[in-house]
C-alpha cells in the first residue's frame, strides 16, 4: 500500500485531468511548507519520565495562516500528520475559508494516561511549539482524542508563556474560555448538512434510508442521533470495541449512555458485529467516522452502501477509489463532509478577535449555510465536468489556490513581464 500522503496526492492527479493549474502552486502543494519534530517530555504519576514524538506542521498557507487540529493517538506519525495537513489545506479552500493547513500530534495512547498527566502532556507540548504557533501564523484545535478541556489547557500554557491573553490562538476551547458555541457537535453537523443538501438533489427521503455509522466518538454520535431525529433508520453503530446492529433501528440515545457508562456501544442492545462486518452491510449510507483507510482496496469489494458519508479524516484509500466509481457507490468527500469542525473554529476564532460571542442559534445556521452552499457547489462541479464529487471538490479548492496565486503573480507573469 502507497504511503498515506501518496495516496492524498494522488487525488491531485485526478482533479489535474479538469483544471491547469501553475508550476508554482504544483510545486507548493508538493510537500509541506513547514514540518517540526519535537520531544514531548512527560513526568508519569509514577515518578517515572518519558519523552514522546510530536509534530506540528504547516503543509501551506496560501489562503490564510494555518488551521488544523492536535491528535493524540499510537500511531501519530509524520506522514500521517503532513497528509492531515494536507487535506486541511483542501478543505478550507473547498469551503472558502481564509485559512491553510496545518496538523499536529503526539504519538501516544492517552488511554493510558490519568487526567493530571494528560494535563502536563498538553501543556508540555505547547511549551515545545510555541514558537511555532499563534493566532496569525497557526492556531491548533482538537483531534483525535483530544477535547475542549484538554485545548483549555493548550490556551493557557501559551498564555503564560506569552504572560498575555491570546484567545485567538486555539479553537475548540470550552466555552467558558472563549469557545465557541456548537464547536463540540460541529463535525457531525457539517457533515449532517451535507448528507441532507444531496438528499434533496437526488429527490430522496430520509424515511426508509438505512444508515451505519463506523465510529461513534464525537462527530459520529452526533451524525448518528442527528440523522435519527430526522427519520433514518440507523441499523448500526460501532467504535473501537466492536459494533452492534439492529436492522429495526437503535435508539442512539440509548447507545450513546451505554457507551458513556461502560465504555463502549457493544453494551447496549442489539446484534453484535465487528466493525468488519458494518463495513460490509447492506445500507443506504455508510458513514465512516474514525480514522483513516478503514476502506482499502482489500475490502472495497465488500462495500454494499450506495453513499459513503466521509466524516473521518481519509477513511476511503485512495487506490479503492475507482471501485467505488465503478460501483456507483456516491462519495461525498471529507475534505467537504467533514469541514463543520474547522467552520465553527473559524467563527470561533472570528469571535475570539473581535470578542463578540455569537449564541447558539446564530452559529448553528451560520454552519448550516456554509455547507449548504459548498455542497451544492461541488455538485454542481461534478454534474458540470460529469465527475465524482470527490475530484469536483479537489477541482474547486485547486482553483481557489491557483486564484490566490496568480493575485500575487506566478512565474508566468514575472516571466511574461505582467
Amino acid at each position: 500500500m502507497p504511503s498515506l500522503f501518496d495516496g492524498a496526492s494522488a487525488r491531485i492527479e485526478a482533479a489535474l485531468e479538469y483544471i491547469d493549474i501553475s508550476d508554482d502552486i504544483a510545486q507548493q502543494l508538493a510537500q509541506p511548507d513547514t514540518a517540526l519534530k519535537v520531544s514531548v517530555p512527560l513526568r508519569h504519576d509514577d515518578g517515572e519520565m518519558k519523552l514522546y514524538p510530536g509534530y506540528r506542521v504547516r503543509y501551506d498557507t496560501t489562503l490564510g495562516p494555518a488551521k488544523g487540529g492536535i491528535r493524540f493517538h499510537p500511531d501519530v506519525n509524520a506522514d500521517e500528520v503532513s497528509t492531515l495537513a494536507f487535506w486541511m489545506t483542501m478543505k478550507c479552500a473547498v469551503l472558502g475559508l481564509p485559512f491553510g493547513g496545518g496538523k499536529g500530534g503526539i504519538a501516544i495512547d492517552p488511554k493510558r494516561l490519568s487526567p493530571a498527566e494528560m494535563e502536563r502532556l498538553s501543556r508540555a507540548y505547547v511549551d515545545k511549539i510555541a514558537d511555532f504557533i499563534g493566532p496569525d501564523s497557526d492556531i491548533p484545535a482538537p483531534d483525535v482524542n483530544t477535547n475542549p478541556r484538554v485545548m483549555g489547557w493548550m490556551m493557557d500554557q501559551y498564555r503564560i508563556i506569552n504572560r498575555a491573553e491570546v484567545r485567538d490562538v486555539i479553537t475548540g476551547k470550552p466555552v467558558e474560555m472563549g469557545g465557541s458555541e456548537g464547536r463540540t457537535t460541529a463535525t457531525g453537523d457539517g457533515a449532517f448538512h451535507t448528507l441532507q443538501t444531496m438528499m434533496a438533489r437526488w429527490d430522496r427521503d430520509a424515511e426508509g434510508t438505512t444508515v451505519a455509522v463506523q465510529g461513534f466518538g464525537n462527530a459520529g454520535q452526533q451524525f448518528a442521533r442527528l440523522c435519527a431525529d430526522a427519520g433514518y433508520t440507523v441499523v448500526a453503530v460501532s467504535d473501537s470495541g466492536g459494533g452492534i446492529y439492529d436492522e429495526n433501528g437503535l435508539d442512539i440515545d440509548a447507545v450513546a449512555k451505554a457507551k458513556q457508562s461502560d465504555g463502549s456501544v457493544t453494551a447496549a442492545d442489539g446484534e453484535q458485529i465487528s466493525n468488519d462486518d458494518l463495513i460490509a452491510l447492506k445500507v443506504d449510507v455508510l458513514a465512516p467516522a474514525a480514522l483513516e483507510n478503514v476502506i482499502t482496496e482489500d475490502n472495497v469489494a465488500n462495500v454494499q452502501a450506495g453513499v459513503i458519508v466521509e466524516i473521518a479524516n481519509g477513511p476511503v484509500a485512495s487506490e479503492a477509489d475507482a471501485t467505488l466509481i465503478d460501483n456507483d457507490v456516491q462519495v461525498l468527500p471529507d475534505i467537504l463532509a467533514n469541514a463543520g469542525g474547522v467552520t465553527v473554529s473559524y467563527f470561533e476564532w472570528v469571535q475570539n478577535r473581535q470578542a463578540w460571542y455569537w449564541d447558539a442559534d446564530t452559529v448553528a445556521e451560520r454552519l448550516e449555510k456554509r455547507m449548504v452552499d459548498a455542497t451544492e457547489r461541488v455538485a454542481e462541479r461534478a454534474e458540470s465536468l460529469e465527475i465524482d464529487y470527490r475530484t469536483a471538490a479537489y477541482v474547486i479548492a485547486l482553483e481557489k489556490l491557483e486564484n490566490a496565486a496568480q493575485a500575487r503573480g506566478t512565474s508566468s507573469f514575472f516571466r511574461d513581464g505582467g
